[in-house]
């Protein structure tokens, strides 16, 4: 048995992606798949590490944003004896694409898209498989459990090796980069558009730690030990973000991204410095992009409970 291997699917910026090459038994697991540009990477560390793009037997994004899922088909493609096991909720968008590209396109404008994902290949329904809750998947000797967890996104996944101990967590352990990950991780809540749900959220939290896991492997970034100590630093996060969505749902909607923008920034930059020792400059150019997609994400959580509002008064 191996550790698993990390590899950067060069997203923006070293360091800010990743996915996972599990082997055993020369099958393959590839955990995560970033977008079609990261598909030669992921390739060329198959073939570094003594084995061939037939030998990969499972493909499994977390989810199916584009930085998890994105190279999905392209990378099946080279990949013949593959099945692709993600989220049943998720499945329909890997196996045609079409409006995950479009509202994609549509997002970052056309340009950012091509330079940063690039097209969406299709993957034949006939090489799917949807990720059961607490189902078992077996690679070599080892078995893979499937968990649905769902908070960040609601069609989220992670799966726990069995044989190691390691939690492969997407995006639901929250972001650790390295940057900012000395001297020890420094976790935060990733409240991308659309689905944070933080009461979910806490629930999947809980699902995970009572499976006592030895390490969480975070696409955003790294494996590190002992979750069960960093956990509270998370769930703190959600909470940051739930109590500044809900400071600003009595405010006007005009100017609101951009006061959950600021409050964001007023509560994660100077605490990351603190952390980390780097300059608040420093901690804004890592974590910049990532607040302008929290606040969107806070943005869309609050037009969706006051839908709820609405709709509750018929």
């Amino acid at each position: 048995m191996s550790n698993p291997q990390l590899i950067d699917i060069g997203l923006y910026r070293p360091g800010m992606g990743a996915c996972y090459l599990l082997a055993d038994s020369s099958e393959l697991a590839i955990i995560d798949c970033g977008t079609r540009h990261s598909v030669p990477d992921i390739l060329q560390a198959i073939t570094d590490s003594g084995h061939h793009p037939g030998d990969v037997r499972w493909v499994i994004p977390t989810h199916v944003h584009l930085d998890h899922a994105g190279g999905a088909g392209h990378l099946m493609a080279h990949c013949p004896h593959a099945t692709l096991i993600t989220h049943p909720d998720g499945l329909p968008h890997l196996i045609d694409p079409s409006l995950l590209q479009a509202s994609a396109s549509q997002v970052y404008s056309e340009a950012h898209y091509a330079r940063h994902y690039g097209d969406l290949d299709p993957v034949p329904e006939v090489r799917c498989q949807a990720a059961d809750d607490h189902a078992t998947i077996d690679l070599g000797q080892r078995q893979l459990q499937l968990l649905q967890t769902p908070g960040h996104a609601n069609h989220h996944i992670c799966l726990l090796d069995q044989a190691t101990g390691d939690l492969y967590t997407g995006d639901t352990f929250g972001l650790s980069y390295r940057e900012l990950a000395q001297p020890g991780p420094w976790l935060v809540a990733t409240t991308t558009p659309v689905a944070f749900n933080p009461d979910l959220w806490q629930d999947s939290l809980d699902r995970l730690l009572a499976l006592s896991p030895e390490v969480v492997c975070l696409t955003h970034y790294g494996c590190y030990p002992q979750p069960a100590q960093l956990a509270p630093q998370l769930r703190a996060s959600i909470e940051q973000h739930r109590d500044i969505a809900l400071q600003e749902e009595s405010n006007p909607l005009s100017g609101r991204l951009e006061r959950l923008c600021q409050a964001l920034t007023m509560q994660l930059i100077p605490a990351a410095s603190r952390h980390s020792g780097l300059s608040e400059d420093q901690v804004q150019a890592v974590l910049g992009t990532d607040i302008t997609l929290n606040a969107q994400g806070l943005e869309i959580w609050l037009a969706r409970r006051a839908s709820r509002r609405v709709g509750g008064h018929h």
